[in-house]
């Protein structure tokens, strides 16, 4: 199973419901392979793609709970707030992303090569900076901080951009014609020191380790 990423018709604004404008002919990714380890709270999380000439769209749909959020700082753990990720390698392009958004909007990114967990992190990665990140957009329902915990159902939603020259600059994806392209991808959703922790993935996971490239799906530009 693949997902197929088809290109815009008209103007892509996150604002817009989640069925209106562009996002309406969008396929749906539903990120509901929950590890074992998770809590009784599987939220209802679902992702959807769209592309235009200049880079890649992305827009999370969550039906959640005890949504939690303090991360503020550029490259802060996220992922122990209410966090939806996308992990993408290009193809043609050396390593993967790991774009972490918490619920409040704020990012983690790192590019990398060499997923073996070592002492210090990772075998071989880089830590994006600011201004390698200037261009994304993220667009979010929720406030950037999230405290005390909302333990009712809550729905929020998660909006991202990424410009193909992000992508081409950090990992040398190829100039070329993406919508002949086949790229591999995870999206996930966790919530680590909420009070009711979760880790689930579009794609199955192993073990309970989103950095697993080799469990990535296909992607499919149309």
């Amino acid at each position: 199973m693949s997902y197929k990423v088809r290109r815009a018709r008209g103007p892509i604004e996150f604002s817009d419901a989640w069925d209106e404008g562009a996002w309406s002919c969008a396929d749906v990714a539903k990120i509901d392979c929950f590890r074992e380890e998770s809590s009784e709270h599987k939220p209802d999380t679902q992702c959807k793609l769209l592309y235009d000439e200049s880079g890649i769209y992305g827009l999370f749909n969550v039906k959640d709970k005890y949504v939690r959020c303090v991360s503020t700082e550029f490259q802060a753990g996220v992922c122990g707030d209410s966090c939806v990720e996308f992990f993408v390698w290009p193809e043609g392009g050396n390593g993967y992303l790991n774009f972490e958004f918490n619920c409040g909007g704020n990012l983690l990114v790192f590019h990398i090569w060499d997923w073996e967990r070592r002492e210090a992190g990772f075998g071989g990665f880089k830590a994006l900076t600011e201004e390698d990140v200037y261009g994304m957009k993220i667009f979010t329902t929720l406030p950037s901080v999230v405290e005390p915990e909302i333990a009712e159902d809550t729905n929020w939603k998660l909006g991202f951009y990424i410009p193909f020259k992000l992508l081409r600059k950090k990992t040398g994806m190829p100039e070329g014609n993406i919508s002949t392209q086949k790229w591999r991808a995870n999206f996930y959703k966790c919530g680590d020191k909420t009070s009711h922790p979760h880790w689930a993935s579009w794609k199955p996971l192993s073990t309970k380790n989103f950095h697993l490239p080799e469990r990535f799906g296909e992607i499919n530009f149309e």
